[in-house]
This record gives C-alpha cells, sequence and structure tokens, in this order.
C-alpha cells in the first residue's frame, strides 16, 4: 500500500545561496598543529579556526578521518585526527577550497 501522495510531507526547494555559502570559505581562518601535552606522547593533528556550522564541521572532520584513515573527533570546535597528518590536511582543504589555511606551531 502506497498511501496518498496528499499527505505526503513537504520537500524543501534547494536552495542556491546555502550551497554557496559552505563553498565561501574565504573568512575562515584555519590553523593546524600538533598536540602532545595531556595525550601520554601520542600525537594529534588539531583543526581549528573553521567558523561554519557545527554540522559542517562534524561533516568536515568525517571526511578528514576518511582521507587519512585515522580515528578522530570533532569538539569544542576543532577536529582532533590521532598521528602527523598536518601537510595531508592542508592540501584537502585548499583543495575543498579554504584559502587561509595555515600550519601553526613548530
Amino acid at each position: 500500500m502506497l498511501g496518498n501522495p496528499e499527505n505526503a510531507p513537504e520537500i524543501p526547494a534547494s536552495n542556491e545561496t546555502e550551497d554557496d555559502a559552505s563553498v565561501n570559505h574565504s573568512n575562515d581562518s584555519i590553523r593546524i598543529y600538533l598536540d602532545r601535552k595531556s595525550r601520554k606522547g601520542k600525537e594529534v593533528t588539531i583543526i581549528a579556526g573553521h567558523e561554519g556550522e557545527i554540522q559542517e564541521l562534524k561533516v568536515l572532520g568525517k571526511e578528514l578521518k576518511s582521507a587519512c584513515g585515522v580515528g578522530g573527533t570533532v569538539k569544542d570546535g576543532e577536529i582532533i585526527l590521532q598521528g602527523n597528518h598536518r601537510k595531508k590536511v592542508m592540501k584537502i582543504l585548499e583543495d575543498k577550497g579554504f584559502k587561509n589555511v595555515k600550519l601553526a606551531g613548530g
């Protein structure tokens, strides 16, 4: 039984301004740095400075974890990846359209 199409929920029309806003990352000042403090000597790559929605940050975190083949998390407005993946992450973010991506720290 298929149901009555009149009772179906309305699907919102795609809004092109939302797509354009998610692609424009020129205002974001992304910093990628390595951290070992409070982690028992294990290295983690931290990506900070993304100014978009938290959901967009979670999607980006998932893409970066998958591309680097590592575990990680998104919390406190930062993406944390296990291991040292700074250069790979920098290239991925620049390919995705982020303009102001810099390696921070030593």
